[in-house]
């Protein structure tokens, strides 16, 4: 069957199009004009212009195709037009999943992400059942992800849509070449550009067993279900050290507290805006107040009901400091 995986081009799509291709599916890689087709070349994958925000070419992009994996989503903490990441995140997955359903499409995995869930408020992991809102929602990123998955929630509840959710926690690992927001953490440690950090807590999950958790998933996965794709939860100065050792540089030592540095982020913010910049700031308001609780989650239902397994967080900081040296991210 023709397996179209959207995002293609980037981090978690690229990782998730050598699963399949591994398993011999026939893949088509959905990817704007814009983007860097560099994790795509060597492999045999058919390549479709596509553009979340283009209805007609999310038509001409399913067309033919059994199923679908829908990882592209804008991923940015920070965004100087805040509708742009709701048009792409919230408004092109509905208007996909509908061009998905009335194509035939077979099965679909729709990829969103912890972003969308509640939080316990300790150090005790959330899972698919915490409850969550809107309001719990910090930030425009998490809050167009959780309008997203409702959305795929609600047709598949009123319309059949026959998809599966998963919900991956932070990936690292190899061929991060935008980087992403955690991509940029190892490579600031890396680099000995990180002199502090403040005291929260990230889920790490190498992007290969996320990839892995796609196809399991789709798989195994029931309709309906969402399963969380994480792995080892860890404290920021944790994280800090083991990226260091990675790297075989020192970590950094200062531990910040949040509320001095949110004055700090505002102004950062304005200017930034006020700059025409577009690049995310090192310190934002929205990071800072993420930043206030522990983002640990439990894969357990993903272990229990689809055999997920995540190797421990270590191997996926080496396995990217290998890659980020080899292709000269750290000259």
């Amino acid at each position: 069957m023709t397996v179209l995986v959207t995002g293609g081009s980037g981090f978690v799509g690229s990782a998730v199009i050598r699963a399949l291709l591994d398993r011999g599916e026939a893949v088509r890689a959905m990817m704007r004009t814009t983007s860097d087709p560099a994790l795509l070349e060597g492999l045999e994958v058919e390549r479709v212009i596509g553009d979340l925000d283009d209805p007609q070419s999310l038509n001409a992009a399913v067309k033919n195709c059994r199923a679908l994996f829908h990882v592209a989503a804008d991923y940015r903490l920070w965004v100087p037009k805040p509708d742009t990441i709701y048009r792409t995140n919230v408004e092109g997955t509905k208007t996909l999943m509908r061009a998905a359903a009335e194509a035939g499409v077979e099965r679909i995995l729709y990829t969103s992400s912890v972003a969308t869930l509640g939080l316990t408020g300790d150090t005790r992991p959330a899972d698919e059942a915490t409850p969550a809102s809107i309001s719990d929602m910090i930030g425009h990123y998490k809050r167009s992800k959780f309008l997203a998955e409702q959305a795929v929630q609600t047709l598949i509840d009123d319309e059949g849509l026959p998809a599966v959710i998963v919900n991956p926690s932070a990936p690292v690992g190899p061929r991060d070449i935008k980087p992403t927001p955690t991509g940029r953490l190892v490579l600031d440690v890396a680099k000995g550009r990180l002199p502090a950090f403040v005291d929260t807590g990230l889920n790490i999950v190498h992007v290969e067993d996320v990839a892995d958790g796609h196809l399991l998933a789709f798989v195994r996965g029931e309709v309906g279900r969402r399963y969380i794709l994480g792995g080892e939860n860890l404290r920021l100065g944790d994280i800090t050290k083991a990226i260091a050792a990675a790297a075989g540089v020192s970590a950094p030592r200062i531990k910040l507290p949040t509320g001095p540095l949110l004055p700090i982020a505002y102004a950062i913010e304005s200017y930034w805006r006020l700059a025409g910049k577009t690049k995310e700031p090192l310190i934002t308001v929205d990071g800072l107040r993420m930043a206030k609780k522990l983002m640990f989650f439990s894969s357990a239902k993903a272990e229990r009901e689809l055999g997920y397994r995540a190797r421990p967080a270590r191997d996926a900081f080496e396995d990217a400091v290998t890659w980020y040296r080899s292709n000269h991210y750290l000259n």
